[in-house]
């Protein structure tokens, strides 16, 4: 484990092995030649883009099948939202332990764990009998996620370091990150249109099983290579502050932000959290190492995370809302709507974003796209009660799925780069944290702010009983249209944070790792003619 005064960068060179001893001055002569990339490294990027996909799709691939659910099993109303956030809860408080894990068990292992107790907890769901059994069944898929998804990615990072290839495997990650949660829409509709609403979970099963078999033919994982111990004292500081965290926001939307329950968990999350932090810098072996958030670009790229992901999961609900209740589309047609936005996210991410990443600076990708996205998101605050898919929905979803394409593959790529093999995990899972607190901070507040809103509307215009139905109406969609410039706001906020703090420059060329400072000597002996 590094200290915390270490360069994370230069730290980031793995255990040599054995071999035979160099001796104590090999002179000047050429650095050894980097290891063959795997062949198989390819293949081993479906594998990991199948697991996340499951993970991504599966936040949002119940909502369309929540109605069917909830009548079958006999969920009350307030009991219903239990399904999403069980699945949530444990995701989003589970994932920094769920990164340490892989880092000290193997990456390999964590996932190939994490894939199997995910299609388990998919199948039990699946089967449900009651509505008990499918929280239980959600809670159990979120824990296998917080373990699934630090490992997919911090596999993706050690098995991707030429920058070329990276930006492309990254760009690919990053539409799927994107564009999962529309993917997730579409295939809840079609499952619960065409079979049933318990094929939304065991759609995971087959997934789950070709993702196992791919993992055990082309993945690889370097043992660990430390014997560092959990950080149980970490654990329960973070796990409990993150979990206490997400559950006030939750609750926050049905509860009203100034109920006694929700204050009480924001109080212990903030009470947690700050323990977490000053435990950290006294823990031998710390659950999040703080250099790893004290690098100016790797903190930053958290914040844009937290703060996009706000944005974009906020808009998903709104359009949802919009799309089935105002335009009366069904949940396929709903689902299908979104497609031109995945492939917008999709274009975004591996045709620009992968192509110009080894070329420009991340921020030059990442502010442009947030630009774009808050641009897209201004065009759909014209939404109206009587408003068509092709003129107010349809430019303003491409333009804010093409600004989130050229927003997360930088900002996952430049999250993990550089970062010590030992912190790999533990710092993917902070970026998926982000992403997760993020997600939850946008549902609760921006559904408050239009809930709020569509009341104040209503209660100034409705004059004439007979014209509560329009008003009404009009009052929806006036609470998404408030809330989605505030959603505006937050993504122009995203871009200037990546402005401000973003500031590493392109990765032009490969220097393997480890060997940074001998590059660096070289060059100069080079400029003075030696």
């Amino acid at each position: 484990m590094s200290s915390p005064g270490d360069d994370p960068i230069r730290s980031a060179s793995p255990d040599p092995g054995p071999g035979p001893n160099p001796g104590p001055n090999p002179g000047p002569g050429p650095s050894p030649a980097p290891a063959a990339p795997d062949p198989r490294r390819w293949w081993g990027l479906v594998v990991i883009a199948l697991a996340q996909l499951m993970v991504i799709l599966d936040a949002t691939i119940v909502n369309i099948a929540l109605p069917s659910a909830q009548r079958d099993l006999g969920m009350s109303d307030g009991n219903r939202q239990w399904v999403i956030t069980a699945y949530t809860l444990a995701f989003g408080g589970l994932l920094l332990l769920g990164g340490r894990v892989a880092d000290l068990v193997g990456r390999k292992r964590t996932f190939i764990i994490g894939l199997v107790g995910f299609a388990a907890a998919s199948a039990l769901g699946g089967a449900a009998g009651g509505s008990g059994m499918l929280f239980g069944a959600r809670a159990l898929q979120g824990v296998f996620a917080a373990v699934l998804a630090p490992s997919a990615l911090s596999l993706l990072t050690t098995t991707f370091a030429d920058p070329k290839e990276r930006g492309k495997a990254f760009g690919i990650f990053g539409a799927i990150a994107g564009g999962g949660s529309a993917i997730g829409l579409l295939a809840g509709g079609l499952l619960t249109e065409y079979l049933d609403w318990r094929w939304c979970l065991y759609v995971n099963v087959p997934i789950a099983l070709v993702a196992l078999l791919g993992a055990f033919a082309v993945l690889h994982d370097h043992r660990p290579g430390h014997t560092a111990r959990l950080d149980v004292p970490g654990v329960l500081l973070g796990c409990g502050g993150l979990v206490a965290l997400v559950y006030g926001f939750s609750e926050a939307q049905p509860r009203g932000w100034t109920d006694a329950l929700v204050l009480g968990l924001f109080a212990g999350a903030a009470v947690l959290l700050a323990g977490f932090v000053w435990w950290q810098t006294r823990a031998p072996s710390p659950l999040l190492p703080l250099h790893v958030i004290k690098d100016r670009n790797r903190a930053g790229c958290f914040l844009t995370m937290a703060l996009a992901t706000i944005g974009l999961f906020a808009l998903f609900l709104f359009l949802t809302y919009y799309l089935q209740g105002v335009l009366r589309y069904s949940p396929v047609k709903t689902g299908l709507a979104f497609l031109p936005m995945t492939a917008a996210i999709i274009t975004g991410s591996t045709q620009i974003s992968a192509r110009l990443l080894h070329h420009v600076p991340p921020r030059a990708l990442i502010v442009p796209g947030m630009l774009l996205a808050a641009l897209g998101m201004v065009l759909l605050t014209g939404l109206t009660a009587d408003g068509e898919y092709a003129t107010h929905v349809l430019p303003g979803m491409l333009l804010t799925g093409l600004g989130m394409g050229l927003t997360f593959m930088p900002v996952f790529a430049t999250a993990t780069s550089g970062v010590a093999p030992q912190d790999a995990g533990v710092t993917s899972a902070t970026v998926n944290t982000s992403q997760q607190v993020g997600g939850s901070i946008g549902t609760a507040l921006l559904n408050t702010v239009a809930t709020t809103s569509t009341t104040a509307y209503v209660t100034a215009h409705l004059r004439d009983p007979a014209e509560r139905a329009r008003i009404t109406a009009e009052g929806v969609v006036h609470g998404y249209t408030v809330a989605i410039w505030w959603a505006v706001g937050i993504m122009l906020l995203a871009g200037l944070v990546a402005g401000l703090l973003v500031t590493s420059r392109a990765p032009r060329h490969l220097v393997p790792p480890g060997e940074d400072a001998a590059a660096e000597n070289a060059d100069a002996r080079t400029a003075h003619g030696n």
